[in-house]
């Protein structure tokens, strides 16, 4: 009896050791990632990993290879699965071939950790805002363009209404997608990225420079969507709610006296037709390029918001021609130069123009609502500065309360930098360069010194006229602003 009763144990004890090896085993791989089992990359670079027997994995663009090598010449073409030359190949263990080509533990990426996913409002009717709300939303963020943002906020209201609201009496409503006009830097995309956050939808942006007639070098009218797809975490009924914005569009205008074929002009305008108008789109998932290893799935652009934006340069002397046909002699006739110093001719644009500046007629029909934006001037820079949210110079002084000191501009600082800006004509983005240049020496120096308690920026040291008025701590800051005025 003891002799089976040690047979059974044994076996008990064989079983949960091969069990604990198991455990073991399959906690290391979900600790460590899958790697290809050719060219050593790991999941998070290689991409989705085909499993195959023998716990090998084999990445997508080495299977794509080998089918290649197979199709060019064979196995003759692979040496490196030539076995025909072996001799005793019966005698060969694999499981030991496949150990010797394993990868230790200490090689490994270790798999990232999963965020824990926060929990999403669904959209309905009556949690969207009222256009009057998403105009205050984006007056936090967004300075100046009062028009621009009001004809916004109504069409993105009613878009959305249109969408969560399959019929009305039986009255289909239609897109309301827009093309917006201003020149560069006046914050075409940052409203629309404004826009996306507020309303918790996916937002596109898409460059329309890159963008070619199929078939040809550059990419298809369809990665638009997939870049949608991808902001909506590959979930398809949320990428048909959500925004695309086509940036640069003035950049497929059809070319004016070409003989060789516009393949990013016009043809792009035309691609660009049944997605702009709602069709069902085949999209790669998770590439930008269609091919035989990239799953595909079916896009409904029925719903998603498509806006465009430009800046149309030289757009304004079309206008200037519109205006002037009317020009003629005599007393009460309009002079030719009436609209030359008009600093708000840009507003006068009309589908025309934008005819003449080479749209088609069919790409314009799907973008009913156009308005355009103002330029910055000096004003709404110094705003820029101040008041939203997320102000640039907020952002420096959020970096410098971290060391525990106190930065501060004054009036002149703000119209300096304002006035560099206008110089440099190329919108707000001209801000950053501008502020980072001046305060490179104070970020540089200010960690070296535990005792300075205050920075005070001035228009002098934005013009390099002069240095900003620094305050020790516990020292009475009338006296330090005087020592610092006598040095300057």
């Amino acid at each position: 009896m003891s002799d089976y009763r040690n047979d059974d144990e044994n076996k008990e004890l064989t079983s949960q050791t091969v069990t604990d090896d198991h455990k073991t085993e399959d906690k290391r791989e979900d600790e460590y990632e899958k790697y290809c089992y050719l060219c050593r990359r790991p999941e998070s670079v290689a991409g989705k990993l085909i499993d195959m027997p023998g716990n090998i994995h084999i990445c997508a663009d080495c299977m794509q290879k080998t089918f290649d090598n197979l199709n060019q010449g064979g196995f003759g073409g692979m040496q490196f699965l030539d076995l025909s030359n072996l001799s005793n190949m019966g005698n060969i263990d694999m499981s030991r071939l496949m150990g010797m080509n394993d990868i230790p533990d200490k090689q490994k990426v270790k798999k990232k950790a999963a965020k824990p996913k926060k929990k999403e409002q669904e959209m309905t009717l009556a949690t969207i805002p009222a256009p009057h709300k998403i105009k205050a939303m984006l007056d936090e963020y967004v300075i100046g363009q009062e028009y621009a943002k009001k004809v916004m906020s109504v069409a993105v209201y009613n878009h959305y209404k249109r969408v969560l609201t399959d019929s009305m009496d039986d009255i289909e409503i239609e897109k309301s997608n827009m093309l917006m006009v201003g020149p560069t830097g006046c914050g075409k995309t940052y409203i629309v990225k404004t826009i996306a956050k507020l309303l918790n939808v996916p937002l596109a942006i898409a460059d329309a420079t890159t963008l070619t007639e199929a078939g040809y070098i550059g990419d298809d009218v369809e990665s638009v969507l997939s870049k949608l797809l991808a902001a909506a975490d590959n979930d398809v009924e949320k990428a048909e709610k959500g925004i695309v914005f086509i940036d640069e569009i003035d950049k497929i205008a059809k070319k004016q006296n070409s003989n060789s074929r516009d393949v990013s002009g016009e043809s792009v305008q035309q691609g660009l037709l049944k997605l702009l108008e709602g069709a069902d789109i085949e999209v790669p998932v998770g590439s930008g390029s269609k091919n035989a290893m990239v799953p595909m799935t079916t896009v409904n652009t029925k719903n998603i918001l498509f806006i465009c934006g430009g800046a149309f340069p030289a757009i304004e002397d079309i206008i200037k021609a519109r205006l002037n046909k009317q020009s003629s002699i005599g007393f009460r006739a309009d002079l030719k130069d009436k609209y030359d110093k008009d600093p708000n001719i840009l507003k006068k644009v009309t589908n025309e123009d934008l005819r003449e500046f080479g749209m088609i007629p069919e790409f314009l029909g799907r973008l009913p609502v156009l308005f355009t934006l103002d330029a910055l001037d000096k004003e709404m820079y110094i705003k820029i500065l101040k008041e939203p949210k997320n102000a640039i110079l907020k952002q420096y002084k959020k970096l410098l309360a971290l060391d525990e000191v106190d930065l501060q501009f004054d009036d002149s600082a703000y119209e300096a930098i304002a006035e560099k800006a206008l110089e440099k004509n190329t919108g707000a983005r001209a801000l950053r360069a501008i502020i980072e240049e001046f305060m490179l020496d104070i970020m540089y120096q200010i960690p070296r010194d535990d005792s300075i308690g205050r920075v005070i920026i001035t228009g002098d040291y934005v013009n390099e006229k002069g240095n900003p008025i620094i305050e020790l701590r516990g020292v009475e800051p009338m006296q330090i602003e005087a020592c610092a005025t006598k040095q300057s």
